[in-house]
This record gives C-alpha cells, sequence and structure tokens, in this order.
C-alpha cells in the first residue's frame, strides 16, 4: 500500500516510522518545495542562479532568452526546500558580482525573519497570533453600506459591544466616517462627535478588551488613543493625512496598514492592475519604509490588502486566492471581506443582507491559511465557523 502524505501531518507519520528523533527537522526542510519569486534579475545572475540551483537539486524558472542573453532583465522563480535554499545561501555567499549580493540578500532575509507571534497593544493588552482572531465592526454612522453595523445611539453601541464580547470577539474597531464606494468624507469635528463617547462607554465597560479607531485622521486617531483606544486601523495607508504617521510613532500604538487605490470616493471608478499581488506588495514595502522613517515600529504593523478598496470582483477573487504570498512580508495579515460587493456578485448580485453565509465562507478560507485577524460584523457566527476550523487545525500542531 503507497499513500501520499499530508504536508501538515509529516511530522507525526515520521514519528510513527520511529526515526531517529534528531533527524526530524532535517527532514522537515527537505519535505516541500518553497517556490520563490524575484523581480527584475539580470541575465548573467539568473545563469549563474540557474546552474547553482541545479547543481542542488532544486531549479530556477526564468525568461527563455536568458540562456544566450538576448534579454537584460528576467523575473525568476525559485523552486527549491529550505534545505537547498540554505545550500544555496553558502554556495553564493562569496559572489560579489552582478544582482548575487542583492538576491543573497533576499533569501537571507526570507529565511531568516519571522513574523510576530503577539504584538502589545498601547494600554499594555496583547493580541496572540496563534489562532485566528476576531474583530468586529461598529460603525457610528447613519450611511454605513451595511446597515446592520450602524450603530448610532450610546445605548445600542453598549448593547453591540456587549454581544460581541458575549461571543467571543477578539477586537471591537469602531469607526465614525463610512468609506464605501463613493462615500463623501465627513468633518473631522464630525468624527470625532461620532467615535469618541462610543469609545469612552465601551472602554467604561469592558477594561480589557482591545478597542481599534478606524480612521484616517490624526486628531481623531490622537484623541482615540487617549480615551481609551488601543490601535489604529488605517484604509489609507498612511497617505490622507501626513500627520497620522507621527501619531502612530510617538504613541507607539499597532496600526493596521491598509492598501487602496484612489479614495472612497473614487476608488472604484475603473481600477486596474498588471499584477494585483505584485503591486499590492510593492505598495506596502513602501508604506512602510515611510513609517520606519518617522519611527514608526515595523513590528507593530498589521497588513490589510483591502478588499474592495480600489478592487475589482476578479481582483478581489484573486487576493484570496493567493493569501499566502503576503506572508512573504512576515507581518500578521488582517481580511475585511464582511458582506462586502464581491460576495454579492459571486452569489447573484444580491443584497448585503444575504450575504453571511458567502462571508463565512472567506472566514473559512482564511482561517485555513492562517490568516491573524478577520474584519466581520456577524461575530456569533463568524467565531464559531472558527472554532471548528481551529479545532481541526489543532491536530496539525500536536
Amino acid at each position: 500500500m503507497l499513500v501520499e502524505i499530508s504536508i501538515d501531518f509529516l511530522k507525526k507519520e515520521i514519528e510513527k516510522v520511529d526515526a531517529y528523533p534528531d533527524s526530524f527537522p532535517i527532514f522537515e526542510k527537505k519535505s516541500k518545495i518553497i517556490p520563490l519569486k524575484l523581480y527584475d534579475i539580470s541575465s548573467p545572475t539568473a545563469n549563474i542562479l540557474k546552474q547553482e540551483m541545479l547543481s542542488l537539486g532544486g531549479d530556477l524558472v526564468v525568461h527563455k532568452n536568458v540562456v544566450n542573453c538576448k534579454v537584460e532583465k528576467t523575473d525568476v522563480i525559485f523552486l527549491g526546500t529550505l534545505k537547498q535554499y540554505e545550500l544555496l545561501i553558502k554556495k553564493i555567499e562569496m559572489q560579489k558580482y552582478f544582482d548575487i549580493p542583492r538576491v543573497l540578500k533576499e533569501l537571507q532575509d526570507y529565511l531568516e525573519k519571522r513574523k510576530v507571534e503577539s504584538i502589545e497593544t498601547l494600554w499594555g493588552k496583547k493580541l496572540n497570533f496563534n489562532r485566528t482572531l476576531i474583530m468586529g465592526v461598529i460603525n457610528v454612522t447613519p450611511n454605513s453600506f451595511y446597515a446592520g453595523s450602524r450603530k448610532e445611539k450610546i445605548e445600542e453601541i453598549l448593547k453591540t459591544a456587549s454581544d460581541m464580547v458575549e461571543n467571543g470577539v477578539d477586537i471591537i474597531d469602531i469607526g465614525g466616517e463610512s468609506t464605501r464606494p463613493g462615500s463623501e468624507p465627513v468633518s473631522e469635528e464630525e468624527e470625532l462627535n461620532r467615535v469618541i463617547p462610543a469609545i469612552e462607554v465601551i472602554r467604561g465597560n469592558f477594561p480589557n478588551l482591545v478597542i481599534s479607531i478606524d480612521t484616517y485622521r490624526a486628531k481623531v486617531a490622537k484623541e482615540a488613543l487617549e480615551k481609551g483606544a488601543d490601535m489604529v486601523n488605517d484604509i489609507s495607508g498612511l497617505m490622507f493625512d501626513k500627520e497620522l504617521v507621527k501619531v502612530i510613532a510617538d504613541s507607539k500604538a499597532p496600526l493596521i496598514l491598509m492598501h487602496i487605490k484612489g479614495t472612497p470616493e473614487n476608488m472604484q471608478q475603473n481600477p486596474y492592475y498588471d499584477d494585483v499581488i505584485k503591486e499590492i506588495i510593492e505598495y506596502f514595502l513602501e508604506r512602510m519604509e515611510f513609517a520606519e522613517s518617522f519611527g514608526v515600529d515595523l513590528s507593530k504593523v498589521i497588513i490589510d490588502p483591502g478588499i474592495g478598496f480600489g478592487k475589482r470582483y476578479e481582483d478581489n477573487l484573486e487576493i484570496l486566492a493567493r493569501l499566502r504570498e503576503f506572508k512573504s512580508l512576515k507581518k500578521p495579515i488582517l481580511i475585511g471581506a464582511s458582506r462586502k460587493a464581491f460576495i454579492g456578485k459571486a452569489l447573484g448580485d444580491i443584497p448585503p443582507e444575504e450575504r453571511l453565509e458567502g462571508t463565512l465562507g472567506i472566514t473559512a478560507l482564511c482561517v485555513l491559511n492562517d490568516v491573524d485577524i478577520v474584519r466581520v460584523h456577524d461575530v456569533k457566527e463568524n467565531k464559531r465557523v472558527i472554532k471548528v476550523l481551529e479545532a481541526i487545525k489543532c491536530l496539525k500542531h500536536s
């Protein structure tokens, strides 16, 4: 009998074989091909890397005209195991010509950097990323795209927060301005009048709860943090208000850095990407470099690819199909897809009120891809999906 072993259960099966325990890490490093793509490598460098990978039993995908150097540059895809990458690094460490030093650094960074296991918030709470966390949405607005998330009165804000806490929410995200496609901004004063009372009442009743302020304005973020918010969720990637980066740096609050193309008012007016995954990853690298230059602690940055924010239907689907590629950034990942329009389209153009089941499908996909946080409207239902899948996933790590 010959059985193909699930890679997630390889360690358990090795144990059943009763192999020598010290050999387990060696086998695991050899067990899985990890495709790695690197952009804009010179043809001479690609030819050298091709031969080195072949000599190690791996391979390198290159442009068809690299071998005769008829193209100056090429993207390359490494096909190797962790063990082969370790050996490749040793082989090219002393090669200081062409693009090899850059390749060496990229490979070393990939192998050595680790995503943080937890983040401490401004008010001393801790987000542990050993499971998928739930961020519940409370929109203190009259016009958010899903009517069920609109909570304007203090009594209903507190009731909603109480229900979320009872059903196992990890973070509550409070927003005072709708960012639905086509929405216009409200005044800073109006946003403050909406969110500050909400933060105060939730903080007063739930002192141990993690609260996020959903804003791109520096003044709103600063006052919200002073009143009890733990972190900032910025849809603009620090682009709409140039002072916000200073608030984040000074406060040392965790930051959710989201990708957006355009503004909420115009973002869905014919957005276009040549390569949506590449362009979003480049955006994050540039935005994190910008943030770090102002003193932001990048170990407290969470990334959000921005489902529905300047994305076509097919872009949203591709982001979700390729979630694991964002893990190359070694940052916690947040996905906010709850009840959004692309779910409605996939289900036959149904309204937000009928998109719960589609949302739960996305949440399941996120859990199976080890997404760190899902931002949802329906805490109870999403929590149940997560609990079942986390119970199954525990078998992989036990």
